[in-house]
């Protein structure tokens, strides 16, 4: 099971990369919501609370890379 979750990770975590690296290179956040950053953050970060709770290697894993990328995005907001 955690085989899946892990490939789940891996696809939705890196999904969301191309958005930061855009937004380092760039540093254009103008098209980017500040609430919907804000939600998005707290979302991951309750979920990477969850994963320590469950112990899923694959949701700590995936929900921490996510919560670096996004708090990187919400910085240059």
């Amino acid at each position: 099971m955690e085989i899946i979750g892990f490939i789940s990770a891996i696809l939705t975590t890196t999904a969301f990369l191309p958005q930061v690296y855009k937004t380092w290179k760039t540093k254009d956040v103008s098209i980017l919501s500040f609430p919907m950053l804000l939600m998005f953050f707290l979302g991951i970060f309750m979920w990477l609370v969850y994963g320590f709770l469950k112990e899923s290697p694959s949701m700590i894993f995936a929900n921490a890379v996510t919560l670096i990328s996004s708090f990187i995005l919400l910085f240059f907001k």
